[in-house]
């Protein structure tokens, strides 16, 4: 077994929700299909909310969902291209749905996030269509026109996320319209004031059927230059290489200055719902996350962190990042973690199952809110799909052809069945070749599985105080292939973690009490005994407590 027996150790305190929970990613489309079609939809969700907590350690664990988007939507970019941000899309369900899916979760203490993509809506928006209909529409100013240059080109050199120009024609007005991301999905312009006002009521529509927080979208492409000036261009950039979009330093087209007053304008918005959360996605350097915990007073926002997906895998490496990290947030803020998400390769297909097991126990023992994205916990890895199946958007366009964020989709492995349990139907991507031995049902009868170990550390991380609120530092183990960190003060939690594919020694001594004890391994067939020197398997880590 990974664990000992710890679950009546420590009863939860009362707190704001968001500085406790481990926040599960669901990408609705591929978790879990109800009636056959091949598509994950909210009944889905709500019928596999008992593995995902239902209050005892058999299950998952986890105290918050992020879900998606499920809004009315053409699909162009699977619901990130919103045509009704006051509807669901019927692919998924209803608002009757819905307000089940928001009462069962509310019921095992699970919160909501939801997906609130505002950089952009779908060109099928009603907004947009009035905007395009005339020069002289009212609605022309919530999206972002300018006149072409004196030779018809763009009116800048800006590119899109998705290929190509960030801008694109309408001859019937004559003008180009701005989008970050694929043509069909315009870009709202943020210093309109009935554009606020319009989100805000949104926010409010959904608050008021009792949402609990916001993953927002994009949020560095929400506003822009407004003298348009051109990106300059990458020195480093290598044709061969790297992609296009990375060919110029979005300097005036993207993390603009005026992010700040959006960033206050949204939480303002939720600030009379003190138990309201905002996570914003960027992707930005250390000083960069910690000035926009700075932009609004309330402690109840945050930036993704999304440096693990960069860091070179490297104990000095990973230390050296979460010291600076922490060494630069006050205590009020809450630091986020992610090793995966819908926009990059599975975490066990970049780092294989070895070291997946030691980022789960490095995510979930460190300060703040960690991110598990569907199936990490069962080591979904990325499905080589068929070009003729491919269905992301982003990977028809000209310059992403075999770039398709497809194979981190897939549909979740729920057991040996056809089809692994997702559907009774064809699933709308392919499953993965090894669904019927990498699943839920078998991995829970699998005592030394990765989802085990997942549970193992989810219920502890519950359950102890010290790993939900303790403090963090970094500790010297005579070894610099281990990464090792003390949790607390008063009642102290030591991390051991093993970067290396070798054995490896960590002088603990300084650290330890006569009444130490391990509380977590990774590898199963260890010895739970402390000793001054603890011996780490290639790749393992430990959870003592001191």
């Amino acid at each position: 077994m990974f664990w000992k027996l710890f679950f009546n150790k420590a009863k939860p305190i009362s707190t704001s929700w968001y500085r406790n929970a481990v926040v599960y990613q669901i990408y609705p489309w591929s978790f879990q299909d109800s009636n056959g079609d091949g598509i994950g939809d909210i009944q889905g969700i709500i019928d596999r909310l008992p593995y995902l907590n239902d209050g005892t350690p058999s299950s998952l664990g986890v105290g918050a969902l992020w879900i998606s988007p499920i809004y009315t939507s053409p699909m162009k970019d699977f619901g990130y291209d919103i045509s009704d941000y006051c509807n669901i899309d019927p692919r998924f369900g209803t608002l009757q749905d819905f307000d089940r899916l928001i009462a069962e979760a509310h019921k095992r203490g699970i919160r909501i996030i939801m997906d609130l993509v505002i950089n952009h809506t779908s060109s099928e928006h009603p907004w947009f269509k009035e905007s395009r209909s005339s020069k002289e529409s009212l609605k022309r100013d919530w999206y972002v026109w300018r006149d072409p240059q004196t030779d018809g080109s763009p009116p800048n050199n800006w590119l899109s996320v998705s290929g190509g120009p960030a801008w694109t024609f309408d001859q019937a007005t004559g003008q180009y319209y701005l989008h970050h991301f694929l043509p069909e999905q315009p870009d709202l312009n943020w210093r309109n004031e009935w554009v606020r006002d319009a989100i805000a009521d949104t926010i409010e529509f959904w608050l008021n059927r009792g949402v609990d927080g916001f993953r927002v979208d994009a949020m560095s492409h929400f506003i822009e230059d407004g003298l348009l000036r051109n990106d300059p261009a990458n020195t480093q950039f290598k044709k061969e290489q790297d992609n296009e979009y990375d060919s110029f330093i979005h300097m005036f087209s993207t993390n603009r200055p005026q992010l700040q007053e959006i960033v206050h304008f949204l939480c303002d918005n939720i600030t009379n719902r003190k138990n309201t959360f905002i996570v914003f996605e960027t992707f930005l350097p250390i000083k960069e996350m910690v000035d926009m915990y700075r932009m609004h007073p309330d402690h109840h926002h945050a930036p993704f962190n999304f440096n693990f997906f960069r860091l070179e895998w490297s104990a000095p490496v990973y230390r050296t990042f979460v010291d600076a990290f922490e060494q630069a947030l006050t205590p009020g803020d809450i630091p986020t973690y992610v090793f995966g998400n819908h926009d990059q390769p599975r975490l066990v297909s970049r780092f294989g199952e070895e070291k997946a097991r030691l980022c789960a126990m490095l995510l979930l023992t460190l300060r703040g809110m960690p991110f598990i994205y569907y199936g990490e916990e069962i080591g979904m890895s990325n499905v080589d799909i068929p070009k003729n199946k491919i269905r992301d958007g982003f990977a028809h366009t000209s310059e992403h052809i075999g770039q398709s964020r497809d194979p981190a989709r897939t549909p979740m492995q729920w057991d040996s069945t056809p089809h692994a349990g997702f559907t009774t139907g064809e699933p709308w991507l392919p499953l993965a070749a090894d669904a019927t031995e990498k699943n839920v049902s078998t991995e829970t009868h699998n005592p030394q599985s990765l989802l085990n170990l997942y549970r193992a550390l989810i219920w502890y991380r519950n359950n102890s105080v010290t790993l939900r609120q303790g403090t963090y530092r970094s500790v010297d183990v005579g070894n610099e292939n281990i990464f090792a960190y003390i949790r607390g003060s008063s009642e102290r939690i030591l991390v051991l973690l093993n970067f290396s594919n070798t054995e490896t020694v960590a002088n603990i001594r300084p650290y330890t009490r006569t009444a130490s004890t391990i509380a977590l391994r990774t590898h199963s067939n260890s010895s739970n005994n402390i000793a001054d020197t603890m011996i780490l398997a290639p790749y393992e880590g430990i959870v003592i407590e001191l």
